[in-house]
């Protein structure tokens, strides 16, 4: 999770108290409990969807890290100063992308009954909304979402498991395990595109270790592993038993 800026930093400008407005001890700390609008006043020049997107765009492009109010402000055209109007701190971008990318799913409007389905669709969507944006898993598994687009998907999570009888809780610890296991599949593809010699390296690596002799579960698996798999086959192969994994009933404590 990114760091807080200074209030001498220029990225972080100091905000002065102003009269009737909520001090910052008062201040929603989330960004949803603040309206977007308070209603007076000219129609804003900008949106969160729109700061979103160009945050996402620079992102996309060159990283999370070349993300800064000042990049996102001349995306649009805006002055840097003006843009703290619509989003108070850094983190309340990293927010606004996150729910923005979350705003890709294309959710049925109910579930179709069959579970392991609808949660194999499902993952196949989230990948590729990983895949699109590399910048977000990484961010996703330190920063939960917790905007409008994050709560859609939570309750059509909710929805789709609904079938399987169990509580409440349990569907929350499976949509956290189905989650993160895409997510890390994702950042492992991201990390062999771009160290191929260090993976070649590693496997060769392992096949030494293996063929020493003092590993023989390893050497075992290896013997029967065969050629490595497309990242598609490894990833739907590998969701089957996440999904069996979740659909096992468990004792609720």
């Amino acid at each position: 999770m990114p760091s807080s800026k200074s209030p001498t930093d220029p990225d972080q400008p100091e905000q002065p108290e102003q009269p009737g407005r909520p001090t910052p001890l008062e201040a929603p700390e989330l960004i949803w409990l603040r309206p977007e609008r308070t209603g007076r006043g000219p129609r804003p020049a900008h949106s969160r969807d729109s700061i979103a997107a160009a945050a996402i765009g620079i992102a996309d492009a060159e990283g999370l890290d070349a993300v800064s109010m000042r990049r996102v402000a001349a995306a649009l055209g805006a002055g840097t100063m003006s843009l703290y109007n619509y989003v108070p701190k850094k983190e309340h971008l990293l927010d606004l992308m996150l729910d923005a990318a979350g705003g890709e799913y294309r959710l049925p409007p109910e579930p179709s009954g069959d579970v392991r389905a609808d949660l194999t669709a499902l993952a196949h969507q989230q990948l590729a909304i990983f895949r699109r944006h590399p910048w977000l898993p990484a961010l996703l598994l330190v920063r939960p979402s917790l905007g409008p687009n994050a709560l859609r998907y939570t309750d059509h999570f909710l929805a789709v498991t609904a079938p399987t009888g169990l509580g409440g809780g349990a569907r929350m610890e499976a949509m956290a395990l189905f989650n993160g296991f895409i997510a890390q599949f994702a950042q492992y593809e991201q990390t062999a595109a771009a160290g191929a010699k260090w993976q070649a390296e590693m496997v060769s690596y392992l096949f030494q270790a293996a063929a020493s002799g003092e590993f023989p579960h390893l050497a075992q698996a290896f013997a029967t592993s065969g050629p490595p798999a497309d990242p598609d086959q490894a990833f739907d192969r590998t969701l089957v038993r996440i999904i069996s994994a979740i659909l096992a009933p468990t004792p609720e404590t």
